[in-house]
């Protein structure tokens, strides 16, 4: 049964980033409110059939792109602990950190950030939902009880957050690599040694 779904399950995800890409796109050159659904439908040489099949309005795609961007992040965000029982920060590889690549492949979604209106308080969002991330992931073994761990993890992540901003503009003129290795030689220069505990 479910080999006779796959085709269709497979048209569906297809038609449905058709759709997504075709909204990123024009929202590249468009304010999100002037766009219209054939627009939407033209730019993705689909039908207005396939668009209601899948939503009601233009906002839904926008929500849906925000929500698979937001679960992909935090699965970056998480990549360099995943699967250990602790993760100290002075052993932490360039390689282990993904959150960067992450970014570059999101490239269209991320420059919009800053320049459309729709996604206005989108950066305060994901700041809010890494600093949970951390919150609820990371519990200090060797850690400093002078410092206020909420301070701590707002730190580290709009630390992350200020770099990401500051490659979206200057037009992603590095590789996800070096954002990376940059990343790491900032938090060595730091010369501590965090240890975490996984929760």
């Amino acid at each position: 049964m479910s080999i006779q779904n796959h085709p269709i399950d497979r048209r569906i995800t297809k038609s449905k980033q058709a759709l997504m890409d075709a909204l990123l796109l024009l929202m590249q050159t468009k304010e999100f409110k002037k766009i219209s659904v054939t627009d939407i439908v033209k730019t993705a040489n689909l039908n207005r059939g396939t668009f209601y099949k899948h939503y009601e309005y233009k906002e839904d795609i926008l929500d849906e792109i925000i929500d698979d961007v937001i679960a992909d992040l935090i699965d970056s965000y998480r990549e360099p602990y995943k699967n250990t029982e602790t993760f100290e920060l002075r052993t932490l590889t360039s390689s282990a950190i993904k959150i960067f690549e992450h970014v570059s492949q999101n490239k269209e979604f991320y420059s919009l950030m800053g320049k459309s209106n729709a996604l206005s308080g989108l950066q305060g969002k994901l700041c809010d939902v890494l600093k949970e991330v951390t919150l609820k992931d990371l519990k200090g073994v060797k850690f400093n009880p002078k410092i206020n761990r909420e301070l701590q993890a707002s730190f580290y992540v709009h630390a992350i957050l200020g770099m990401i901003t500051e490659w979206i503009n200057h037009g992603f003129e590095y590789n996800s690599n070096y954002l990376s290795e940059q990343l790491l030689e900032i938090l060595k220069s730091r010369q501590g040694e965090d240890v975490f505990k996984l929760t």
